[in-house]
């Protein structure tokens, strides 16, 4: 009797998502409830999440001031909503 390599299940169940067509779908809904997770307390009180297409999350921020800070430093944010759901989700943020 020969025996198998084992597999993790985990990575059984990302083969099965993908084969079906429900990985994407999961990490964008991933990195939008992440937004809060990385931000800090005030903003994540302050701001909304719109959406994400195409790559793009779509954040609306109650201030102009907060909004400008954001804007600096959305490719951080970009890196760490992207580590934190594991996968390469979201190119750019966008704030309105």
């Amino acid at each position: 009797m020969e025996r198998r390599q084992a597999t993790k299940l985990e990575d059984l169940l990302r083969a099965y998502l993908r084969e079906e067509g429900i990985e994407t779908p999961l990490n964008e809904f991933r990195a939008e409830q992440a937004w809060a997770d990385v931000v800090e307390p005030v903003v994540a009180r302050s701001s909304e999440v719109l959406s994400l297409r195409g790559g793009v999350l779509y954040v609306k921020v109650r201030s102009a001031v907060m909004r400008s800070e954001l804007a600096m430093r959305k490719s951080h944010y970009v890196k760490l909503i992207n580590e934190k759901v594991g996968a390469q989700v979201l190119q750019d943020i966008f704030f309105s």
